[in-house]
């Protein structure tokens, strides 16, 4: 009998080691690392890419809604609707063209030595846009290029529509 309950005892003891231990054959798990993620720098875009994205605007401008009069090439009609390509009117004051987009004109003006009176309606809303879609037929359309700035047009005022 002693020797039953030696054996149970040890029996019992061992399970016990065992199961307080962990069990040392138990491969151990490697430690967790804690992986931080860097919120990306947020770079202030070049002027190369304000300009691409001036001029991806500019473009979307004159495609919604100047080639309905001053058409795909920027030929215009001739004797009813102004062109842009070459325009000596727009190359002479391009300023004045953006306030003419945003505001629209009644006057009567001579492009290229032809006459036209036809009025213009606004056409945009901002001058943000004004100086965008005058920059892109100023680098389009057989211009010469060129380059309208926020500071050039900031006296322009928006008449209230």
């Amino acid at each position: 009998k002693k020797i039953i309950l030696l054996l149970a005892v040890a029996i019992g003891f061992g399970v016990a080691i065992s199961a307080c231990s962990g069990g040392s054959e138990k491969a151990k798990e490697p430690a967790k690392q804690e992986v931080k993620k860097e919120e990306p720098v947020k770079q202030e875009p070049t002027e190369e890419e304000l300009w691409a994205q001036q001029m991806k605007r500019g473009e979307e401008l004159y495609k919604t809604k100047c080639v309905v009069c001053h058409m795909a090439d920027g030929k215009g009609v001739a004797g009813a609707f102004p062109p842009l390509a070459e325009s000596d009117y727009l190359l002479a004051d391009p300023v004045r063209g953006v306030a003419q987009t945003l505001n629209g004109s009644h006057e009567e003006m001579v492009v290229n030595g032809v006459t036209y009176n036809a009025p213009m309606v606004p056409q945009v809303d901002t001058k943000e846009d004004g100086v965008a879609v005058i920059n892109y037929v100023l680098n389009n359309f057989g211009n010469p290029g060129g380059k309208v700035t926020m500071e050039d047009v900031k006296d322009i005022e928006v008449a209230p529509r």
